[in-house]
Parts: C-alpha cells; sequence; structure tokens
C-alpha cells in the first residue's frame, strides 16, 4: 500500500455539504511500515454518543480528523447523501460556514448520529 485514501467532508462552491477522496502518500519509513508525512494538529479530544443520538444539520467549526473507536456514525448531508463510518474508520471535517455567510439550517453543512446498539466513541483531532 503506498497511499492512505482520505475521505473528506467539505463545503462546496454552493455552500453545500459535500464528501470528496484523495491520496495521501505513504512515501516514509520502511517497505513493512509506510508512514505519510508528519502533518500538524492542535488537540485531540474524545466524545461518547449514546444509542439514540442524533445531531441537527450543523458546520465544523475547526476542521478536524474523526476517528470512529467504537459503533457506528452517520454523516447526512442536504441533499440526502449519508455515509456511515465503522470502527477503524475515519474522515476529515471541513465543512466550514462560507465566509460572510449566516448559518441556513437549509443549505449548510450536515448532521450525524450514532447508528446500531452500540454508543458511538470517537477521537477528535484538530487541523
Amino acid at each position: 500500500m503506498n497511499q492512505f485514501t482520505q475521505v473528506i467532508l467539505f463545503t462546496d462552491t454552493d455552500g453545500r455539504a459535500r464528501f470528496r477522496e484523495q491520496p495521501i502518500a505513504l512515501d516514509e519509513g520502511k517497505p513493512e511500515a509506510r508512514l505519510s508525512a508528519l502533518m500538524p494538529s492542535g488537540g485531540l479530544q474524545l466524545r461518547h454518543s449514546p444509542v439514540g443520538f442524533r445531531s441537527s444539520f450543523h458546520c465544523t467549526g475547526t476542521p478536524q480528523w474523526v476517528f470512529i473507536l467504537g459503533g457506528q456514525m452517520e454523516i447526512g448531508l442536504q441533499d440526502g447523501a449519508s455515509r456511515v463510518f465503522s470502527p477503524g474508520q475515519h474522515f476529515f471535517s471541513a465543512d466550514t460556514l462560507p465566509d460572510g455567510a449566516t448559518f441556513d439550517a437549509s443549505v449548510h453543512g450536515h448532521w450525524s448520529r450514532q447508528v446500531g446498539t452500540e454508543p458511538l466513541v470517537t477521537a477528535f483531532v484538530r487541523a
């Protein structure tokens, strides 16, 4: 494996949240343990969300990696698309409110929810 696939939740030019994927090269380390370049981070935060948790539409305040440690997390977009992330999966949440915009829950952001019978446990690593 020579690359890591980064799933990105971002704000498109129309102000709506979308998903895209991009590769991150694993070109450091040794053949038996490939590494990406070191990325800066601004802190780690852990979250526990009980069974039944669901947020309303919101934007990401500060871009951050979201790693699923336990349970499942579904992210839903304004256009009806959604993705479910399971333990060991991740995404980069960068759907910030466009400069100068006032939040409109019918246009901006995403919602998240816990899925299944297990509480949702996540780690947020700020970029």
